[in-house]
Formats: C-alpha cells, sequence, structure tokens
C-alpha cells in the first residue's frame, strides 16, 4: 500500500495512468490489481494485491483493497487489473464491486496485457477497439517526468525485495566475525560497568544511544558505517530501550531510509528484527508503502513475534495514512512508545 506524497504527475488519459502506477507502486506490477485513488482531481493513494489463482475467489483481496481506501478519505478510484484476462477480469470485478460498497466513485476499470489495455467500463469501437488500445510508457511525459523528478520504478516486485537482501558485495563471513567482536565488547562493557548500571539496564542503553547518534552522524555526513560498527549497532538494537531511541530518531527522510537499507542489507539474520522495522516505519513515513511490505516480509519470516514489525504490518495492511500518527512515536519510560507533543510555533509579533 503506497501513499503519493511525491513530485506531481499530470494524468490525462488511461495511458497515462498506466504509465504513472509504476512510480506510484515504486515497481512495474505483474499478475496483480492495482486500484489508484482520487480526491477531487488528485491521486491520493494506490493499493495493489496479487490476482488470486484461477478458479479461487477474487472476493478476499477485494475486500481487502476496499477496507484500505475507505481510510485513505478517497472520493473515487480507478482499478488496473495486470494480467490476462480470465484472471483479471473476475478480480476487477470484485474489486468494483467492494468499491462501489463502500462508497467510492469507480472511474474506470482497465485491464492492462502485452501492451495493450482494455476498459471495462467502455463499450464504444471508436474509443476502445475489440482488441485493446495499445501504449507506450516509455514515451509517456509521465514517464519522462517521474525520471525528471528522481522516481524511480523497479522492474517488479523482486527487485524492490532484493533492496532489503544481501547484495552481490555482502561479505557474511566478515559479518560474522565482526558480531564476534560484538559480542566481546559487550561482554566487556557489561564487566567492567558498575553493577546498578548493568541491573537497571544504564550500561547497554548508554552504549546504545551513543551507537544510534554516531551512526547518524556519520551517515550525514555521506560515511557508511564499518563493519563493526553495524554489528555493534545491530546487537545494541536487540535491547528494547536502544531500539526505540533509534525508532524516536526516525521518520520518512531519505537518509533515514537509506541508513537502515544499508544496516538491514548487511546485519547477520537473527538480528535483523530492529533495522528491518526500522526502514519499514521510515519508509512507511515517506509513502514507500511497497519498500516497507518487503522490509517487513523479511523481518516476519524470521522473527514472526517481534512486536514492531506486527504493529506496522497491521497499520499498512490496514491503510492507515501516515499522516495520521504525524509526532509519533516519542520514547517515556524504558520500552514504552507515546505520541510525540507536536511543537507550538512562536507567535508572531
Amino acid at each position: 500500500m503506497t501513499a503519493t506524497d511525491r513530485p506531481r504527475l499530470t494524468v490525462r488519459s488511461p495511458a497515462d495512468l498506466i504509465a504513472a502506477v509504476p512510480y506510484l507502486l515504486g515497481f512495474h506490477p505483474a499478475d496483480s490489481v492495482v486500484v489508484v485513488a482520487m480526491r477531487g482531481r488528485r491521486i491520493v493513494f494506490a493499493a495493489r494485491a496479487d490476482l488470486p489463482d484461477r478458479g479461487t475467489d477474487p472476493g478476499l483481496p477485494a475486500r481487502q483493497l476496499g477496507d484500505v481506501l475507505t481510510r485513505q478519505d478517497a472520493e473515487a478510484a480507478t482499478v488496473l487489473g495486470y494480467g490476462p484476462a480470465d484472471r483479471v477480469t473476475p478480480t476487477v470485478d470484485a474489486v468494483r464491486d467492494a468499491l462501489t460498497t463502500a462508497g467510492l466513485a469507480v472511474l474506470d476499470a482497465l485491464r492492462v496485457t502485452d501492451g495493450r489495455y482494455w476498459s471495462y467500463l467502455c463499450d464504444g469501437e471508436d474509443c476502445c477497439p475489440p482488441d485493446g488500445t495499445p501504449y507506450d510508457a516509455g514515451t509517456s511525459q509521465v514517464t519522462a517526468t517521474a525520471v525528471f523528478a528522481g522516481q524511480v520504478a523497479l522492474p517488479d516486485r523482486a527487485a524492490l525485495a532484493a533492496l532489503v537482501t544481501p547484495g552481490d558485495g555482502h561479505d557474511a563471513a566478515a559479518m560474522r566475525r565482526a558480531g564476534v567482536r560484538a559480542e566481546r565488547r559487550l561482554l566487556t562493557l557489561l564487566d567492567q560497568a558498575p553493577a546498578a548500571d548493568v541491573l537497571d539496564g544504564r550500561a547497554v542503553r548508554v552504549a546504545g544511544t551513543d551507537a544510534v547518534r554516531g551512526a547518524l552522524r556519520r551517515h550525514r555526513r555521506g560515511e557508511r558505517l564499518t563493519d563493526d560498527e553495524v554489528a555493534w549497532l545491530t546487537l545494541l538494537l536487540t535491547h528494547l530501550p536502544v531500539r526505540d531511541h533509534a525508532w524516536e530518531r526516525t521518520d520518512g527522510r531519505d537518509e533515514d531510509i537509506d541508513l537502515w537499507s544499508d544496516v538491514l542489507r548487511r546485519a547477520e539474520e537473527e538480528l535483523i528484527a530492529a533495522p528491518a522495522s526500522l526502514l519499514a516505519f521510515a519508509a512507511w513515513r515517506a509513502g514507500q508503502g511497497a519498500l516497507a511490505a518487503v522490509a517487513l516480509e523479511r523481518v516476519l519470516a524470521v522473527h514472526p513475534e517481534y512486536s514492531l514489525a506486527q504493529i506496522l504490518d497491521d497499520l499498512l495492511r490496514r491503510g492507515v495514512p501516515p499522516s495520521d500518527l504525524d509526532g509519533w512515536p516519542a520514547v517515556g519510560e524504558p520500552g514504552r512508545v507515546v505520541r510525540r507533543k507536536r511543537r507550538r510555533r512562536p507567535r508572531q509579533g
């Protein structure tokens, strides 16, 4: 699910909308149903689901998409199905029914297959021929505008998922050695700290907040963390007050997404829960719901009980707009996250 608070793309035709969808989602959809929601003349949200297998009930993705869009304060929507007619048509019909039931006007319903599109709401042969209307997204002004604005549409969802997994240059053996050094460092810290600081967690909390702040400073200067810094940071992030300290300082900034993406790709598998959740939160706050989803899929596959990942997954699946939680989270007592009060602007004059 993806909010669309991004550079403006002007859409004047079905072909323009088809060209825009990959930039709204972050990747080119295939075997998918996509709903693009409108408020007035503005696109406010895009949501995607997999097409059900042949012979299975299309009602589940339809209900999920309908529930999500009702939370977006949308007025109308267009439905697009990507794939063969026998899979797209029943799914698009079910989604149309769900949106109508939810009180949204369906502006159009399209099937997109092999460089052509068909409208389910148009039967005029002059504008909607039976063999479909050809389109070329590569020559669209929408595509040119998106690329000029720096927006990226990856080839498919697998390419998006690759952004949250170790890359070709990842040296797993080097990270394991760094992990061993981090564990020894932690044991030394606990051995040398006053007993009271160990018992109340202060020793780890102080080391963790220092590591988080150091990582943020290094990243702002354009410096990449060393293996030892990643290993030390991810080990300390297993301590919830440290994780919450990092969470409080994470928003939808590009630098937040870049930092936690890098840490996640390099972290040892048993330590990915916190950086993956922090990346998911940053991506969700930035309106990059698809990136948030693949980050959460990775952590929940390994750590299905991790509470922060569960919370974010629920927010994403329910289509809660990031703006609903502006100013959140803030850290209160250790391990407890509360809503942060917005600062009042000083009065002028």
